[in-house]
C-alpha cells in the first residue's frame, strides 16, 4: 500500500493544504490539537471532493443505463457468436461505438477519486512515522500524530503492533475496538448501497449476466473493504465510511427522483407522481414535466410502469401531453357528457297499459 501511495505523491501537497486549511477552522471551534479538529478535516475533504465529482457521478448513472438497455442486444451477440470468441468481442465493441457506450464509465468516480485516497493515506502514513509532508510541518504533524478519535489516533491502523500504538498514545485495546466498529460500518454502508441498488433501480424485465455480475459484486465489495480496512489508518476509515455514507445519500436521491425505466423504484415514483397530479390537476415543476413528456415520447415503447401510468391518468380523466403538462381529458369529457347530459336530451316513449296495448288502434274516420 506505500509503495501504491507513493506513486500518487505528486497530489499529497494539495491534500495536505486542503486538510490544514480545514484543521485551522475546526481548530478554531475544538482546538488545534483535538481528534474532533483533525476527524472533521478529513471529512470535509471527503465532502469536497464529492462535490467535485458530481459531474463525473451523472455521466456514471448514464453509463450504467446505457449499459443496462444494451443487455438483451449483447446477450443476442453472446448467443449467436458463443463458438466464436473473437467475433463475439468485435461487435461488442462495434455495438459500444454505435451507442456510444463505454463499459469504464460506471467506474469514473471510483477512479477520479483513487489519486486522493492514496495521498490521504501517504500523508497518514507520514504522521505515523512523525515526517513532515506536504505543507504540513513538524508541529502539524505532531499534533495531528496525537490526535484521537474515540480514544484511537488517526494514525493508528488494526494491525499496529502494541509497541506502535503505545508509541502514539493509545492503548491497543481502543484502536482495535474502533479500527473494528468503522471497518464494519463501511462494508456494511457498501452492502446496503449496492443492495438497494440491485433491489430498486435495476430494470427487473431484463434478466443478464450484467444482472447477476453486480449481485455477485454487492457480496464480493463487502469482503474486499473488509480485508483492506485492517491495513487502514483510522483517518482513511474515517475518509472511506464517509465517501460510502455520501455515496448511499446521494444513490437514494436519484433513486427517488430519477429511477432507471423499467425498475421497482420508477413504480414507485410514478404513483407518487400520479397521487400529486390527481391532487392538483396539473404537474408543476420542470423535472416531473420532463418525465412525463419522455413518457409520452415513447408512444408503444412504453414499459410496463409507464403504461400503467398513462392508464391510471386516463381512468381519473386526465391526459399526458407532449410538453409534459397534463390537460384534462376530452375523450373522458365526451364519454362523460353522454353517460350525463346526452342520455337526458334523449325523451323515453311513455309505458302503455295492458288494455292500451290490447284495444287496436282506431281507424280514422273520412268525410264524405
Amino acid at each position: 500500500m506505500d509503495t501504491i501511495a507513493s506513486l500518487f505523491s505528486f497530489i499529497t501537497t494539495p491534500v495536505s493544504w486542503i486538510i490544514v486549511q480545514f484543521h485551522k477552522l475546526y481548530g478554531a471551534l475544538f482546538g488545534a490539537d483535538s481528534g474532533w479538529a483533525w476527524g472533521l478535516s478529513i471529512v470535509s475533504l471527503v465532502v469536497l471532493i464529492r462535490i467535485c465529482l458530481i459531474p463525473l457521478f451523472v455521466k456514471q448513472i448514464k453509463a450504467t443505463r446505457g449499459m443496462q438497455a444494451l443487455q438483451p442486444k449483447m446477450k443476442a451477440i453472446q448467443e449467436r457468436y458463443k463458438n466464436d470468441k473473437q467475433r463475439q468481442s468485435e461487435e461488442m465493441m462495434k455495438l459500444y461505438k454505435e451507442t456510444g457506450t463505454n463499459p469504464l464509465s460506471s467506474c469514473l468516480p471510483i477512479l477520479a477519486q483513487s489519486p486522493f485516497f492514496f495521498a490521504l493515506y501517504h500523508v497518514l502514513a507520514n504522521i505515523a512515522n512523525g515526517k513532515t509532508i506536504g505543507v504540513m510541518d513538524q508541529q502539524l504533524v505532531d499534533s495531528a500524530r496525537e490526535a484521537k478519535i474515540f480514544g484511537a489516533p488517526i494514525a493508528a491502523k488494526f494491525m499496529d503492533s502494541p509497541e506502535k500504538v503505545e508509541a502514539l498514545g493509545a492503548s491497543l485495546t481502543d484502536v482495535r475496538i474502533v479500527t473494528a466498529v468503522m471497518i464494519v460500518m463501511m462494508s456494511l454502508s457498501q452492502f446496503y448501497t449496492q443492495r438497494q441498488l440491485m433491489q430498486k433501480n435495476v430494470d427487473l424485465t431484463v434478466k443478464t449476466p450484467f444482472m447477476q455480475q453486480q449481485k455477485m459484486l454487492m457480496y464480493i465489495f463487502p469482503v474486499i473493504f473488509a480485508v483492506m480496512g485492517i491495513n487502514f489508518p483510522v483517518g482513511v476509515l474515517v475518509y472511506w465510511l464517509t465517501t460510502n455514507v455520501w455515496t448511499m445519500g446521494q444513490q437514494m436521491y436519484v433513486i427517488n427522483q430519477n429511477p432507471t425505466p423499467g425498475s421497482k423504484a420508477q413504480d414507485q415514483y410514478l404513483t407518487r407522481l400520479l397521487k400529486h397530479v390527481t391532487s392538483h390537476g396539473e404537474v408543476k415543476s420542470r423535472g416531473k414535466k420532463k418525465v412525463v413528456a419522455a413518457i409520452v415520447a415513447k408512444g408503444p415503447d412504453r414499459n410496463d410502469n409507464e403504461r400503467k401510468f398513462i392508464t391510471a391518468l386516463t381512468k381519473q380523466g386526465l391526459a399526458a401531453q407532449a410538453d409534459g403538462s397534463v390537460i384534462k381529458s376530452v375523450v373522458a369529457t365526451a364519454d362523460s357528457d353522454a353517460a350525463s347530459g346526452g342520455a337526458a336530451k334523449r325523451q323515453q316513449p311513455k309505458r302503455q297499459s295492458k288494455s292500451q296495448r290490447q284495444t287496436p288502434p282506431s281507424k280514422p274516420s273520412s268525410k264524405k
